[in-house]
């Protein structure tokens, strides 16, 4: 995680930089909701049921603080309401299939209903995060939350599996699915937008809601990428996490 941070900083004063800053530490957990090939993309049942769990360590360099002499930093926009922030978190959860089709009480219908999906997912990348309020106004208890938004990318290790409760998953399989099932893991990128806010706990601590939606670039995330004309986009995934956050300077 912090790699990423240096990377972004050069490697020559990469280590001078990160002593500089405030830094912060936190974990974050919360509920996923997966948008997949399983069920309908927009239908209610698939959105509100095919959803996950996710957990997160994160890590930020606040800029508007400075470590090495305990004051805060000289003022510029930047460094008043941008955080960078890395992040390593972890998701998994299992998916059905819904809508009017696996309602039916026929072949096709008991075939779809019987198809179970799991995929879970490692992911470790680095956002940057705006606050439209002051940072240091917030530290100084200005106000009690601070609300942001950001942007960022992620890189992605997966592991789909999926299975049927019906016997052998080839022999019970949905036919427009046919030759579109993948057992194996693999890696891809996504973009991450965001949104939140934090609240000031104490001095030396935030509680930090937050809201992300990923693109992934692959439709493999859940092993089923189906050529049919409703499967038209990449996965995607909406997190809803909350955390908590320590000021390791303050």
């Amino acid at each position: 995680m912090l790699g990423f941070l240096l990377f972004f900083f050069g490697k020559g004063n990469a280590s001078a930089q990160v002593g500089m800053v405030g830094q912060e530490i936190g974990i974050v957990a919360g509920p996923v909701a997966y948008f997949t090939d399983y069920g309908l993309r927009w239908n209610l049942k698939t959105n509100s049921s095919n959803i996950g769990t996710g957990v997160g360590l994160v890590y930020y360099l606040n800029f508007a603080y400075k470590a090495d002499c305990d004051c805060y930093a000289r003022y510029s926009f930047f460094n008043d309401h941008f955080r960078v922030r890395a992040e390593v978190d972890y998701h998994e959860g299992e998916l059905n299939h819904y809508g009017p089709i696996a309602q039916k009480e026929n072949t096709r219908g008991e075939q779809l209903r019987g198809m179970i999906g799991k995929v879970s997912a490692f992911e470790v990348g680095a956002h940057l995060e705006y606050y439209p309020l002051s940072i240091r106004d917030y530290t100084a208890f200005a106000y009690p939350v601070a609300p942001y938004i950001s942007l960022g990318f992620n890189f992605v290790g997966f592991d789909p599996y999926t299975y049927s409760t019906l016997g052998p998953l080839e022999d019970n399989i949905f036919p427009a699915f046919e030759g579109y099932v993948s057992q194996e893991p693999g890696t891809t990128w996504s973009i991450v937008a965001g949104a939140g806010m934090r609240y000031k706990l104490s001095i030396g601590s935030d509680l930090v809601m937050n809201m992300q939606w990923r693109y992934y670039n692959t439709d493999w995330l859940d092993g089923l990428d189906h050529d049919n004309p409703q499967n038209k986009f990449n996965d995607m995934m909406f997190w809803l996490n909350f955390g908590y956050i320590y000021y390791l300077n303050f």
